[in-house]
C-alpha cells in the first residue's frame, strides 16, 4: 500500500507506491490504469494504479547494461485504447552490444499480452526494427526516447551522439540526430536527406547532444530537451532539416573548462528556445493536458535529475519560459500523466520510488 506525505497548502500532495530498481521509463497502457515501468538492468514491472496490483513482464530482450545503457523507453499507440490491457502493440528501446567493445541503441516492436487475473504480462514477437548507426565504444548518450506523431503515422526517436561530439555534424550517420520513421522502423518518406540514401534518409534534424525528453504540443509541434555539457541544457523546437549546432556551438563549455563558442545570430544554427546554466539535467518531459492541475494545462512538466524537482515551462507560440519548480528532494528520472490527470514521477537509481502527485 502507498504512504502519503503531507505537503504545505498549495503544493502537490505526494503518495508513494513502492520502489523500483533503476527505473528509466514509464507509460500507461492507453485507456487503462495500468502503468508499465522499465528498469535499466533489463526488467519491466507493472502496477494497476487503481487496485495496486503489481506484476512482472516477460519476453524482454537481452540488454547491454552499464553506464547510461540498458533497457530504456516504453511506448504505446494511443489509438489502441481499451478498458483492459488485453493484447496491444508495445514499442521498447534498449542498448545492444556490437562487435568488439561497441554498442548502440535499438528500437523493438512486439505484442503485449496480459491476463486479467495473474500477476504477469508477456511480450510476444518482439522484433528489432531500428538500430542507431554506427555502434561505437563508450556507454553514454544513447538518448533512445520514442514519441509518435499526433496522427500516429510516424515514430520519432532521439539518437544521442554517444559522447563523441563531431558525429552530430556528420549526416552520414544517425548519431546526434532525431530520426523520423514509419511505425515499422523504416525511413519515412519526405525526410530532408532522403536523396542521400540510408541511413541519412532517416534523419529529421541533427546537431544534437543527448536528448532525453520529447513531446508534441497541442498544435502538433515537436519539442525536445537535451543535456548540454558544463552548462547549456536546451529546450528546442524541432524543425525539419534543422541543425542545432552541437558540438560547434553551445551555451555551455567542456567539462574540463575548454570554452565552446556560444550561439550567435549569424552562425547558421537553430538557437535554443530556453537554455539553462546551471543545468537542469532533464529526465523526460510531457505537456500536461489534464484537468486535475488545471492551472498547469498546456505547460511542459520536466523531470529534473540534478535539480531534484519538477520544472514547469509555459509555451507562447514558438517561445517558452520557465514558470516554476516543485521540489522533490530526489533525482527524478521520469514523469507521466495519469488517466485522471494526476502526475506520476519515478525517482532515479536503486530503490527509486514511484510517486503520485495530486493537488494539495
Amino acid at each position: 500500500m502507498g504512504n502519503t506525505t503531507a505537503t504545505p497548502m498549495g503544493e502537490p500532495q505526494v503518495t508513494a507506491f513502492g520502489t523500483y530498481d533503476e527505473p528509466w521509463a514509464a507509460a500507461f497502457a492507453p485507456g487503462t490504469s495500468m502503468l508499465f515501468i522499465t528498469e535499466k538492468p533489463g526488467t519491466m514491472k507493472f502496477i494497476d494504479t487503481e487496485t495496486r496490483r503489481t506484476g512482472t513482464v516477460t519476453g524482454l530482450p537481452h540488454v547491454d547494461y552499464g553506464g547510461q545503457g540498458g533497457l530504456g523507453e516504453i511506448a504505446f499507440l494511443d489509438s489502441q485504447r481499451a478498458a483492459t490491457v488485453g493484447s496491444r502493440t508495445i514499442y521498447l528501446s534498449w542498448v545492444e552490444a556490437g562487435d568488439g567493445d561497441t554498442r548502440g541503441a535499438v528500437v523493438g516492436r512486439g505484442t503485449l499480452n496480459c491476463g486479467t487475473e495473474d500477476a504477469s504480462c508477456k511480450i510476444e514477437g518482439l522484433e528489432t526494427i531500428w538500430r542507431q548507426t554506427p555502434k561505437v565504444t563508450g556507454r553514454g548518450h544513447y538518448s533512445h526516447r520514442i514519441v509518435f506523431s499526433p496522427d500516429e503515422r510516424y515514430m520519432f526517436v532521439s539518437s544521442g551522439e554517444r559522447q563523441k561530439g563531431t558525429p552530430a555534424q556528420d549526416t552520414s550517420n544517425t548519431l546526434g540526430t532525431i530520426v523520423r520513421l514509419n511505425l515499422d522502423g523504416t525511413a519515412a518518406a519526405g525526410n530532408p536527406l532522403a536523396a542521400q540514401g540510408s541511413p541519412s534518409d532517416q534523419i529529421w534534424s541533427w546537431g544534437h547532444r543527448n536528448i532525453l525528453a520529447m513531446d508534441f504540443d497541442a498544435e502538433g509541434r515537436l519539442w525536445e530537451i537535451e543535456h548540454g555539457p558544463a552548462g547549456g541544457d536546451e529546450l528546442n523546437l524541432v524543425q525539419k532539416g534543422g541543425n542545432y549546432g552541437w558540438p560547434t556551438r553551445s551555451f555551455g563549455d567542456e567539462y574540463n573548462g575548454t570554452p565552446i563558442p556560444d550561439h550567435t545570430a549569424d552562425d547558421g544554427f537553430i538557437k535554443p528556445v530556453i537554455d539553462w546554466t546551471p543545468v537542469i539535467a532533464s529526465g523526460n518531459f510531457f505537456i500536461y493536458d489534464g484537468d486535475l492541475f488545471a492551472p498547469w494545462r498546456g505547460q511542459g512538466i520536466i523531470a529534473g535529475l540534478k535539480t531534484q524537482a519538477l520544472i514547469r515551462i509555459a509555451f507562447d507560440g514558438d517561445t517558452a519560459r520557465e514558470v516554476g519548480r516543485v521540489p522533490m528532494g530526489e533525482r527524478i528520472r521520469q514523469v507521466v500523466q495519469g488517466p485522471d490527470g494526476a502526475i506520476w514521477a519515478l525517482e532515479d537509481g536503486e530503490g527509486g520510488r514511484l510517486l503520485k502527485l495530486t493537488p494539495g
